[in-house]
């Protein structure tokens, strides 16, 4: 089956409602399913500040090595677009080991413009920005991988 042929598959299934696809051409026989990802919960737990705190084995934090509350944990992320993954895969920030990021913070790009590669089944997929204006963080490490609709960029 033609690369092409593929990638336009993997797009029809990715950008409709429907969850899988399966196809025979002749001898050729192609399954595509769209995965659901799901957030992992976490819970965040504030203990009040103190000199000393005890935990559960008896012991006792060091001095300096106290939870901080929550509130303090969080990042912050800059505002404007956030710009998400249309896919599952792994994130890469060039086309090729050794070459330079598609995009940095603080460069301007247009809309269709690429900003990264996600891998998804051996294939190369180029992301394109789905917004014009600067780039205001990159969320995403190069090599690691992303989950469908998780944020990679924040556009401003």
């Amino acid at each position: 089956m033609d690369l092409r042929k593929l990638k336009t598959l993997i797009d029809l299934v990715q950008n409709s409602g429907i969850s899988e696809l399966e196809i025979s051409e002749g001898e050729e026989k192609i399954r595509i399913a769209k995965q659901v990802a799901y957030a992992p919960t976490t819970t965040m737990v504030s203990m009040p500040m103190g000199g000393q705190q005890q935990m559960g084995n008896g012991g006792h934090f060091p001095q300096g090595f106290a939870p901080t509350p929550a509130e303090e944990v969080l990042p912050a992320v800059p505002e404007g677009h956030v710009m998400k993954a249309p896919m599952v895969g792994t994130f890469y920030r060039s086309g090729s080991p050794g070459a330079p990021a598609f995009v940095e913070v603080g460069k301007t790009v247009k809309l269709g413009e690429t900003l990264c590669i996600i891998e998804a089944m051996k294939l190369m997929n180029e992301i394109e920005a789905d917004a014009d204006g600067v780039i205001k963080s990159i969320l995403v490490e190069n090599g690691q991988p992303v989950e469908f609709d998780q944020p990679l960029f924040v556009i401003g």
